[in-house]
């Protein structure tokens, strides 16, 4: 055995500040994506018009299964068919991009300001 001193005073003991690991830590939250975006506008105009799948795909001319795919965010449609998918709606592709962007807006993640206000997209 060996000897230690022992203190004459009782030493004061600090609890240990809990670190958090990085497998503690919640996973910062996701950017929604464009495709699931435009997806659920297409979908929540469809809906409130009382409109079928098959009746929007049919005045679009684009098949059941693809727009059924767009508005559920699986496939990233071209401008073409997110205009006619739009036109068979009622809205123009610019009426789509705002009703995108106010969501965006909606959940706080629409990124940096734009100048006056102003939509500003990227291609």
């Amino acid at each position: 055995m060996s000897s230690r001193p022992v203190p004459s005073a009782p030493v004061p003991v600090r609890p240990l500040r809990l670190v958090q690991s990085d497998s503690d830590k919640a996973p910062p939250a996701r950017e929604p994506l464009w495709r699931d975006l435009v997806g659920g506008v297409l979908r929540r105009e469809r809906q409130s018009q009382g409109r079928t799948l098959k009746e929007v795909a049919d005045d679009a001319r684009i098949s059941m299964p693809y727009l059924s795919e767009i508005e559920r965010g699986l496939k990233e449609a071209s401008s073409e068919v997110l205009a006619a998918a739009a036109n068979a709606l009622g809205l123009g592709l610019g009426d789509l991009i705002l009703r995108v962007h106010s969501d965006l807006s909606a959940t706080g993640r629409a990124g940096a300001p734009t100048r006056g206000g102003a939509l500003c997209l990227a291609a």
